[in-house]
């Protein structure tokens, strides 16, 4: 009896000796990691600034940042991907109002790329608690400004 609970307590005592002994890594590695550091780095310089150099409008800043801008034009890409599969499925339910909030999402991403790229944008402002949309020829109109500009999606 004394013996079995030794040779269960045995293995057990050994591996946590190890897992102290093992010191945690140093700093995590990898993409996210990297971006996460640069991220702060660049907050941190943009604390040290008064406040008269930064913008007071949210969109400028990111402007100079093509990391926003992919992040915009990834995020274009997926919802118009996912509007093309709502039109074309019609066996989905609620398919109507799926689409409806889909291409609501779409012209506000939409609006974003447009501030970012510094063009006047179609979308009407925000009143009451409806969805904001744009009309087909004005967001045709908002995309071939953009895909001038050299944005895809």
């Amino acid at each position: 009896m004394v013996e079995s609970v030794f040779w269960m307590a045995l293995p057990m005592t050994v591996y946590g000796l190890l897992a102290v002994a093992v010191p945690p890594p140093r700093e995590p590695r990898g993409l996210r990691a990297r971006m996460r550091r640069w991220r702060e780095r660049r907050q941190a310089r943009r604390d040290g600034l008064p406040d008269e150099v930064i913008s007071p409008h949210p969109a400028l800043p990111g402007a100079d940042d093509p990391l926003a801008v992919l992040a915009i034009q990834v995020r274009l890409g997926v919802l118009a991907d996912h509007i093309r599969e709502l039109e074309s499925d019609e066996r989905i339910w609620a398919r109507g109002r799926r689409l409806e909030a889909a291409q609501a999402a779409y012209d506000a991403l939409l609006d974003e790329a447009c501030r970012l790229a510094g063009i006047q944008s179609h979308l009407p402002p925000a009143g009451g608690s409806g969805l904001r949309r744009n009309s087909d020829p004005d967001r045709f109109e908002d995309e071939l400004a953009l895909a001038q500009r050299g944005w895809s999606w």
